[in-house]
C-alpha cells in the first residue's frame, strides 16, 4: 500500500521531502486523469441509443450530482488532516476515531440526502433548465442516483484516511474500482440488457457500494490494530466529533462559496450569449487540465503537512512546504509554457464549431496565465487542510468572493467576457494572497505548532 512516514526525529531533509511529496502526488495525479474517462464511457454508450434525450438525461443528472456531492467534499478533506496530525502525534486510538467517525457523518448525511431527494432533485433540476423531454431522463437517473449517497460520501472519508497516512496508491486504486467496475455495469446494463437512462444510473450506484466494500476491506488490511476498546472510543468520543464537525461545517461554506464562484461564472457567461457560454466551457477545460497535477501536489502536502505538524516537526514542516511549492511551481509553469504552444490546438480538439473556436481563441491569454496565477490558491489549500486552519480558509474565500470576485465583475461588464474572466482570476489571485498572508503572520507568531485542529 506504500509506507506511513511518521518519524518524529531528526526533521525531513529537503530531498528526501521532494521525494515524500513527489511518490503521495502522482497516484494522485494519474486519479485524476482518469476520472473522465468515466464520463466518456457513459457518453459512448447512451450516445449509441437511437433518441439523444437518453444522453442529455444523463449529462443534466451527472451535473446535478457532481455538484451535490462535490459540496460535501470536506468529508475528504477534514479526514485527510485530521489523521495525518494523529499520525505524526502516533497516535493510534485517534487514527481509528477520525475514520469512524468520518464514516458515521457521511453515512448519516448520504441518509439524510436520501430522505430529502423528493425536494431536491426537482429543485436541482429545475436550476439546470433542461427541456421536458431531457429533464424526465435526468429525473429517472437522479431518482436511483441518489441511492448511492452514502456510499459516495463514506469513499470520500476513506480516501481522505488513506492519504492522511500516506497511502495515496490506495486512493488511485480505489478510483480504478470504482471505474472499472462502472464501465463494465454501463456495458452490460445498457448494451447488454438494453436498458437506458436507469442502467447508466444503477451502474454507477453498484460501482460506488463496490468501492466502499473494497474501500473497508483495505482499511482493515492497513490496521491490524482494530479492537472494541477502540471501536468503541468512535461513539464515546465526543469532542472528536465535536472538532470533527467544526473543522467540516468551515470546509462546507468555503465549498459553498466556490461553487457560487462557477455557478456565478457560468450565469454571467450565458448572458454574454450562447457562444461565448460554449467557448467558456472549452476554456475551463484547461482550468481542469492544469488542475489534474496542482490538486495532486496539493493532497501530497495535506498529508505532509499533517503529518509534521502531529510530530511538531518544524524543520520537516519547512522542508515539506519548500518541496511542495517546488514541484507546484514547476507544473504550472509547464502547464502554461503547454497551453501557450498547444491551447489553439487545443481548442480545435475540443470543438469543431468555427464560432466556438474563434471565441475560445480570443480569451486564450487568460489561460497561459492562469495555471501560474492560480498555483497558490492550490498550495496554500493544501497546507490549510493539513493543519485544519479550516476557519481561515472559510473566511479568505468569503473575502475573496465579497471583494475581490464580484466588485470587479461589476466594474468590468463594460469589457464583456475578458471582464468576466478578469473576475474569475482575481478571485482565484485574491484566495492565494489571502490565505499566504495568513500563512506567513501565524509563521512569524511561531503559531504552526500550537492548537491547530480547528483554528
Amino acid at each position: 500500500m506504500g509506507a506511513e512516514y511518521n518519524s518524529t526525529g531528526g526533521g525531513v531533509r529537503p530531498m528526501q521531502a521532494r521525494r515524500r511529496v513527489w511518490a503521495l502526488a502522482w497516484p494522485l495525479i494519474v486519479s485524476n486523469i482518469t476520472v473522465p474517462l468515466l464520463g466518456l464511457v457513459d457518453t459512448a454508450v447512451v450516445g449509441h441509443l437511437p433518441d439523444n434525450r437518453y444522453l442529455g438525461g444523463v449529462t443534466l443528472g451527472a451535473t446535478l450530482f457532481s455538484f451535490l456531492y462535490w459540496g460535501f467534499g470536506f468529508l475528504r478533506m477534514g479526514t485527510t488532516g485530521l489523521t495525518a496530525q494523529a499520525l505524526g502525534r502516533d497516535d493510534t486510538d485517534d487514527i481509528i476515531r477520525v475514520l469512524g467517525q468520518s464514516l458515521l457523518l457521511a453515512v448519516v448525511i448520504g441518509i439524510a440526502l436520501i430522505a430529502l431527494h423528493p425536494l431536491l432533485i426537482p429543485l436541482g433540476l429545475q436550476l439546470l433548465d433542461g427541456s421536458a423531454a431531457v429533464t424526465a431522463e435526468a429525473d429517472v437517473y437522479a431518482r436511483i442516483r441518489i441511492a448511492s449517497a452514502p456510499a459516495v460520501l463514506a469513499n470520500y472519508a476513506l480516501i481522505g484516511w488513506f492519504l492522511g497516512r500516506g497511502y495515496s496508491r490506495v486512493t488511485l486504486l480505489l478510483m480504478v474500482i470504482n471505474n472499472s467496475v462502472n464501465i463494465v455495469l454501463d456495458l452490460v446494463f445498457v448494451m447488454g440488457l438494453g436498458m437506458t437512462t436507469a442502467g447508466v444510473a444503477l451502474a454507477s450506484v453498484l460501482a460506488d457500494y463496490v468501492t466502499l466494500v473494497s474501500g473497508i476491506g483495505l482499511a482493515l488490511l492497513a490496521w491490524h490494530g482494530w479492537g472494541w476498546r477502540r471501536v468503541s472510543g468512535v461513539f464515546a468520543d465526543m469532542a472528536g466529533y465535536g472538532r470533527l464537525l467544526s473543522v467540516n461545517l468551515a470546509l462546507f461554506i468555503r465549498t459553498l462559496c466556490l461553487l457560487f464562484a462557477f455557478a456565478f461564472f457560468h450565469s454571467r457567461g450565458a448572458q454574454l450569449g450562447d457562444v461565448t457560454l460554449a467557448a467558456n466551457a472549452v476554456l475551463l477545460q484547461f482550468v481542469l487540465l492544469a488542475s489534474y497535477g496542482l490538486d495532486g501536489f496539493a493532497h501530497a502536502t495535506e498529508s505532509l503537512v499533517g503529518q509534521r505538524i502531529g510530530a511538531a516537526d518544524q524543520a520537516g514542516f519547512r522542508s515539506v512546504v519548500r518541496a511542495a511549492t517546488e514541484w507546484s511551481l514547476v507544473t504550472a509553469g509547464a502547464a502554461s509554457l503547454g497551453f501557450a504552444l498547444g491551447g489553439g490546438a487545443l481548442i480545435d480538439l475540443l470543438t469543431d464549431l468555427p464560432a466556438v473556436r474563434e471565441t475560445a481563441d480570443q480569451y486564450l491569454p487568460w489561460m497561459v496565465a492562469m495555471p501560474v496565477l492560480a498555483v497558490g490558491s492550490y498550495l496554500l489549500d493544501g497546507l490549510f487542510i493539513g493543519a485544519t486552519r479550516t476557519r481561515a480558509m472559510r473566511d479568505t474565500m468569503i473575502a475573496a468572493v465579497l471583494f475581490f470576485y464580484l466588485p470587479v465583475w461589476w466594474l468590468t461588464q463594460s469589457l464583456g467576457n475578458h471582464g468576466l474572466w478578469l473576475a474569475f482570476v482575481s478571485f482565484t489571485v485574491a484566495r492565494s494572497l489571502l490565505l499566504g498572508a495568513v500563512f506567513w503572520r501565524e509563521w512569524r507568531r511561531g503559531s504552526w505548532f500550537g492548537e491547530t485542529r480547528t483554528a
